[in-house]
């Protein structure tokens, strides 16, 4: 126990064992976020999040650096609020507003704020905080997903592109709509044209659906439909 302790205290200290150590905790860390967000084809995944969180470490690694060899009397923490604070940019980039009325990315854009923190806590060799945070964070992001589908969200938005021909005829898909419970919240014609075109739909339903692909297949056996698929 003691020599675990020993070597503990031994990769807080700045040396190559110990920035190793770091970016490597970086990359586990990171990368268990970046997995699951890339696995729901967010925006910012397994590459984005990687970077973030080995780009806070450096920075408290040079903080740290700095407060040790050139000037003690430096503060500590200068360089890991500038994080903090910069790193919204970055997490404004993944959000996005689809139709008029949903919002997509924010849960990615907090994922990459935490994944910032976690970088930092390793970066200054805090690696307790960093490993409790990054098992919460996979607990929150993954465990509590279908908790906050089935329990709090009170509506289900679905996302269709579709492409068409002359033939096709949109009241004969507001009433397949229509017919399985379905609202239409947005009809945005992406392409419009004498031979066809193609546009994004969006429908809601006040009810959790786990299930519409009969749905898709009504409206893909329609006249003038040549393409459909969910966003």
């Amino acid at each position: 126990m003691t020599d675990f302790l020993q070597m503990v205290e031994y990769l807080r200290e700045l040396n190559v064992a110990s920035l190793i150590v770091r970016f490597l905790f970086a990359i586990i860390c990171g990368g268990v976020i970046g997995i699951e967000r890339g696995k729901k084809r967010q925006a910012a995944g397994l590459r984005t999040h990687l970077l973030v969180c080995i780009g806070a470490v450096c920075i408290m690694i040079v903080n740290q650096y700095i407060c040790i060899y050139v000037d003690p009397a430096a503060d500590m923490s200068r360089m890991g609020a500038q994080v903090v604070s910069g790193i919204g940019f970055l997490g404004a980039g993944t959000i996005i507003i689809t139709g008029k009325r949903q919002i997509k990315g924010l849960t990615t854009a907090a994922g990459l704020w935490a994944s910032a923190a976690m970088g930092l806590a390793i970066g200054v060799a805090y690696y307790e905080c960093a490993i409790i945070m990054c098992i919460f964070l996979y607990i929150i992001l993954q465990g509590l997903n279908n908790l906050d589908e089935t329990f709090i969200k009170g509506h289900t938005n679905l996302e269709l592109y579709l492409e068409y021909d002359e033939t096709f005829r949109l009241s004969c898909v507001l009433k397949e709509v229509r017919c399985d419970g379905w609202h239409m919240a947005n009809i945005e014609h992406i392409n419009k044209h004498t031979g066809g075109g193609a546009m994004q739909i969006t429908i809601t339903k006040n009810t959790i659906i786990k299930n519409y692909d009969d749905l898709l297949e009504h409206i893909r056996a329609m006249d003038g439909v040549m393409y459909i698929e969910e966003f």
